[in-house]
């Protein structure tokens, strides 16, 4: 196999941008970045594809500036989707074992997976990925895997992540202009998890905080497995418009004072500051902007506080909060979700090292890392299996594989 050949491609479609990472790993298993591409995107509303061709020049434009740097034409990649029409559903379904010695085989663990999720999303839904808890097998409860035992009866309760078939249909739909074909569609919160977090903290209990432009992402995990996922519409862009109503100035303005001059929340000095946009000279006291910023993230945290509690486990997170997306940039913001959430908070940080590009070590890069260690996995995946290679369990997506042979 060539050296290009092990390449892979991450592309993290965003409502305000879209991100492109292409990549290769080591032996280790580290990343190599060797190309990066973003554009402004206008074509999404909270997620979801609302202007077709906007999305298909902003994929175009970002996916040639990695392809570029990195000498190298991409033909898959692993796509990001968000949107508050992504569900997490718990969910569970029972087989009778087909093999005459009552093994539990591939073919098992696939079968009680698609049972789990036959009638148990929405019509319009397609799943994304199956994520078992446990498994039971006749008498013997709570298994983590149950492949090679034997029994009659397999159970398996877990949780299905799903997305709309149109969003997923458009997204497709739109990669295929570039002769782009996405193997697979990851949440972006589940992206950002990824490549912040570690097998440590997911079995310890966290949550990640995926602060986008127009959603704000939650992903709580326990026990070493994703326990609930969602996505709030509510995100930065909600901020600026705030900003931009409350100051009486256009919304480009109002984007600029968030990030130079926005403070999560208010703090006990104030000062004037005078803002330059062209031509033009605004003058503010930042206490008129704290508030404002300030009043728009108690909404949205109090929307992840009501995700937290949904999930059971608001008191069982001793990683705490990790947060990710571009909203993590903004000045205090960790010590505001400390305070609302009452749990350990930090910004997360991918660990990239080797890259030809500082920007992805930026917080709104997350989901584009973790999709390339996402592309990475599938990539191993399908090796495996053409090395004739019988893994144990690599969970849906690499029975979906082996299915496709």
């Amino acid at each position: 196999m060539n050296e290009n050949s092990r390449n892979v491609v991450g592309v993290d479609i965003g409502t305000s941008k879209v991100r492109v990472i292409i990549a290769n790993f080591d032996k280790e298993g580290m990343p190599n970045v060797i190309g990066v591409g973003s554009a402004e995107n206008n074509g999404m509303k909270k997620g979801v594809i609302t202007n077709a061709q906007s999305v298909y020049q902003a994929l175009d434009k970002a996916l040639l500036q990695a392809e570029r740097m990195a000498g190298y034409e991409s033909s898959s990649a692993i796509f990001s989707v968000n949107g508050a029409h992504i569900l997490s559903t718990n969910t569970d379904g029972m087989i009778a074992i087909n093999s005459p010695d009552g093994i539990v085989d591939e073919e098992d663990l696939q079968r009680v997976e698609e049972v789990a999720t036959i009638g148990k999303i929405p019509a319009n839904h397609r799943v994304l990925e199956f994520i078992p808890y446990y498994y039971n097998l006749d008498n013997q409860e709570g298994l983590v895997d149950p492949y090679g035992m034997e029994g009659v009866r397999l159970e398996v309760h877990g949780s299905a992540i799903s997305a709309l078939d149109s969003n997923i249909d458009n997204l497709r739909n739109t990669a295929a202009r570039l002769d782009l074909d996405p193997e697979l569609y990851v949440p972006s919160v589940l992206a950002s998890s990824r490549a912040l977090l570690t097998d440590n903290q997911k079995e310890n209990g966290v949550a990640v905080v995926d602060l986008g432009a127009s959603t704000t992402g939650v992903a709580v995990y326990e026990d070493g497995a994703l326990r609930l996922l969602e996505v709030i519409p509510l995100g930065g862009i909600n901020i600026t418009n705030d900003l931009a109503i409350c100051l009486k100035v256009s919304p480009e303005v109002a984007e600029e004072i968030k990030i130079k001059h926005g403070f999560a929340f208010e703090r006990e000095e104030s000062g004037d500051i005078v803002v330059k946009h062209g031509r033009e000279h605004y003058s503010f006291n930042t206490r008129e902007i704290e508030e404002v910023i300030e009043a728009r993230l108690e909404e949205i945290f109090e929307e992840v506080k009501k995700v937290l509690k949904k999930s059971g486990f608001e008191n069982q997170l001793p990683n705490g909060i990790v947060l990710a997306g571009a909203g993590s940039n903004l000045k205090g913001i960790d010590e505001y979700a400390r305070k609302q959430l009452q749990l350990a908070t930090r910004i997360g940080k991918n660990g990239v090292e080797r890259t030809v590009s500082q920007e992805v070590n930026k917080p709104e890069f997350s989901a584009a890392v973790g999709l390339i260690i996402e592309a990475r996995n599938v990539v191993l995946r399908r090796e495996e299996y053409r090395d004739s290679f019988e893994p144990k369990s690599f969970g849906f997506f690499a029975r979906f594989f082996k299915k496709k042979r």
